[in-house]
């Protein structure tokens, strides 16, 4: 008896899914809980588990189709595994002290081809008929990214010998959403960055004085992150006007912290939310930051986890960005953008001296923001971070 595969409810607001890529073929065994299919949507991607030990006897929906809420997208047939077939060996768990801005290549060594495959490549590679081999990965550790699989040369030459292909590709929901966030957010609000710069002698002093303790003790790195955070919520404290909305006719202040991490997965820029970041540690913050970089990788982010959200903090500088103009995350009315640190000539006390620096951007709402209060709100951060001991003053 055929056992229907279907598309399970993932959240009220969202009623249809783009099918990704299919973990198993047509008349192939698979196990109980396996990952069977991947979805996306316009906010995360996940995976479908096998209901039972079975056979695939049959595919409706392809990658790159689209289908409904509890609609059927293929069959399964309850079989028990057949003699040669090993049993599925557990996921293996991250080590939590991976850095979100410096992903761990202690293991690339013996990354096996499969591996080091990302999921959004692996997709392109299946609808383009294309092997590991075929292709050359600029990821990580040589890992091949979906950019890698669309750049691909085909096999045929023009006349002068130079390989010239195009091909469309259907733009994923999450993709088709992050651009309609960032158009309504140029469109709707009154978008205005001032900038400033940080000294980050101090933060590089302490984190050098306590990367060694921190690690052993909390398994996790002390990254620059958590100082970031901490000053953003310091600041809000002072300057509520940040933190909070237009709804409708009324402005919202919150007594509450939520901010948007923003990182880079396998389908793009995702902004899980650290929940109450005003009565979070040092070390919760760098785990949860740590655990949302592992698992946006691997487009493992909730939904949940994606909702929400009072202000959001970027970090271009693990890219390698000096200077840049972050866009605000409607409805929230503020986003913090931080930069690469380089070692610049500063006067100081009338002297020349060489520190490390770091510019900072803050985008808000003018309709919700005045000038004033957002050019002091990005002066308070910059203060907390040259003397981290304002925060535990609060002075």
């Amino acid at each position: 008896m055929s056992i229907e595969i279907k598309v399970p409810s993932v959240g009220e607001s969202i009623t249809e899914v783009q099918i990704g890529a299919w973990h198993a073929e047509e008349g192939k065994w698979v196990a109980q809980d396996s990952e069977i299919v991947e979805l996306e949507t316009d906010k995360a991607t996940f995976d479908v588990p096998a209901p039972l030990d079975g056979n695939i006897v049959e595919i409706l929906k392809k990658p790159g189709e689209t289908a409904s809420v509890g609609e059927v997208i293929g069959y399964l047939e309850e079989a028990e595994r057949p003699a040669g077939v090993d049993e599925p060996e557990p996921a293996k768990t991250p080590a939590k002290s991976e850095s979100v801005s410096a992903p761990s290549t202690s293991n690339e060594a013996t990354t096996s081809s499969e591996e080091r495959v990302m999921p959004a490549a692996a997709r392109v590679m299946a609808e383009k008929g294309l092997k590991p081999s075929d292709l050359t990965g600029t990821g990580p550790g040589g890992r091949i990214l979906k950019e890698d699989a669309l750049n691909f040369q085909g096999s045929s030459a023009s006349e002068n010998g130079t390989f010239r292909e195009e091909e469309f590709v259907p733009m994923s929901p999450i993709r088709k959403k992050i651009a309609e966030r960032l158009v309504e957010a140029q469109s709707n609000a009154a978008l205005l960055t001032t900038f400033n710069e940080v000294d980050m002698s101090a933060v590089m002093e302490l984190r050098s004085q306590y990367k060694e303790m921190f690690l052993k003790k909390y398994d996790v790195k002390l990254g620059f992150m958590s100082f970031f955070v901490k000053a953003v919520v310091d600041a809000l404290n002072l300057f509520p006007q940040v933190n909070a909305e237009i709804r409708g006719t009324d402005l919202v202040f919150r007594n509450y912290y939520d901010i948007g991490i923003a990182v880079g997965g396998g389908k793009g820029l995702v902004v899980p939310i650290l929940r109450n970041a005003e009565r979070l540690s040092f070390a919760e913050i760098e785990l949860k930051i740590s655990d949302f970089g592992q698992r946006a990788r691997n487009n493992k982010i909730s939904l949940d986890e994606l909702q929400g959200g009072t202000f959001t903090i970027t970090n271009g500088g693990v890219y390698g960005s000096l200077l840049s103009t972050p866009i605000v995350n409607p409805p929230q009315s503020g986003v913090l953008g931080m930069h690469g640190i380089q070692e610049r000539p500063v006067a100081i006390d009338g002297q020349v001296v060489i520190r490390p620096m770091m510019y900072i951007a803050l985008t808000y709402d003018h309709r919700v923001v005045d000038g004033r209060e957002a050019v002091v709100f990005l002066k308070r951060i910059k203060e907390a971070l040259e003397e981290p001991t304002r925060m535990l003053m609060e002075v």
